[in-house]
């Protein structure tokens, strides 16, 4: 809105998936993983679409056999965002998805067996300029390690991907992404504390198995927001027992709350009570629905009553304050009136053509840039 986030990200190494860059000074990207049978490659590529449509940077997808690896290769040939390949233990995978065009390795150097295979899997990122993400995981600590500290701990997590990250240091590999998850808020935030004045990488920031919608949502925006306050984090990840469009929306939702990424309408709405002078919360439910489709960063005020609603509304790009009739506000000046008859609808065309208008002045800046 009026002010910049006063957060001050940690430097990291910049690394390339696809064309999205992670770290450095790049914006946060927003990723999902699809949750369908990776074999079924018409399913697999229509969600991996609608992700994109929702606003994704980038899709994970789950290749766990070579029949995987090979859909996964015509489940390249038809998706234009950057894939990343998830695998476990069998490096023969992430060699044959280097070969179909794989975007980013999830893979952990210490559980594909030999140092001969990890070389070659290493070997094959670096020929084809593929980035490494190392993936530690509360759930599937090493056995030493669960011997060791007893329990999953922030310690065992670091130590975990530290041992990963030294296999690749004596490769002389440094292109990779670093996840520490747990579904313990707790666990995660003190383990990425730790980790991240060790390591120049990227981090990539998750509560693994952080529940369905409503909960997963609620444990994801503290432990990730609590990060993302201290300045940690390059890429996310919502994990949520949903629709993986969920993820991308709580995701954005996240990032917009702290001022640090933009996309959509940010809507600013009160909670409504005897005051209001027409149904807000209908008139939101309804409005965001209807604009989901909509990515041009917009703030737009939607108060019930003429308490709060005037100021809110001069501050934003477009406001609607309840009265008898409502006062729209258009860039902080009253422009029109509208009763409670088709008002999300008639508010639906009044911020598109916001929309339409901001993009439009922001071409004009980039061409005057240019």
């Amino acid at each position: 809105m009026h002010f910049e986030s006063p957060i001050k990200r940690r430097k990291s190494r910049q690394i390339m998936v696809g064309d999205v860059p992670v770290g450095g000074d790049a914006p946060i990207s927003v990723q999902s993983m699809t949750n369908t049978n990776t074999c079924d490659v018409d399913a697999t590529v229509a969600q991996i679409r609608a992700i994109q449509d929702a606003g994704a940077d980038i899709v994970r997808v789950s290749v766990p056999s070579m029949d995987a690896a090979e859909a996964f290769g015509k489940i390249r040939q038809q998706v234009n965002i950057p894939l990343v390949a998830d695998i476990h233990f069998d490096y023969r995978i992430a060699l044959r998805v280097a070969e179909l065009g794989v975007d980013c390795l999830r893979i952990n150097p210490g559980n594909i067996g030999s140092d001969d295979r990890v070389r070659s899997v290493v070997d094959a990122a670096r020929d084809k300029n593929i980035p490494i993400r190392i993936g530690v995981n509360a759930g599937s600590l090493e056995k030493e390690l669960q011997k060791k500290y007893g329990e999953p701990t922030p310690d065992a997590l670091v130590e975990s991907a530290m041992r990963h990250i030294d296999i690749l240091d004596r490769l002389n590999f440094q292109e990779f992404k670093l996840s520490l998850k747990a579904s313990d808020v707790f666990m995660t935030v003190a383990a990425y504390r730790k980790i991240a004045d060790q390591i120049e990488q990227p981090l990539h920031l998750g509560i693994t198995e952080a529940g369905g919608l409503r909960s997963g949502t609620v444990k994801s925006s503290v432990g990730l927001g609590m990060l993302l306050m201290d300045g940690i984090g390059d890429t996310i990840r919502v994990s949520l027992a949903a629709d993986p469009v969920e993820e991308i929306k709580v995701g954005f939702d996240i990032l917009k709350s702290l001022k640090l990424r933009s996309n959509g309408i940010n809507f600013i709405a009160c909670p409504s009570c005897s005051r209001q002078n027409f149904d807000v919360i209908g008139v939101m439910n309804e409005l965001e629905q209807r604009l989901e489709d909509v990515r041009t960063p917009l703030d737009v005020a939607v108060i019930g009553c003429v308490v709060n609603g005037p100021g809110e509304a001069k501050e934003v790009s477009l406001g609607l304050t309840g009265g008898s009739p409502n006062l729209v506000y258009i860039d902080g000046t009253p422009a029109q009136k509208l009763g409670n008859e088709n008002l999300a609808a008639e508010l639906e065309t009044l911020i598109r053509e916001q929309a339409r208008k901001k993009e439009a002045a922001d071409e004009q800046l980039i061409v005057k840039s240019v």
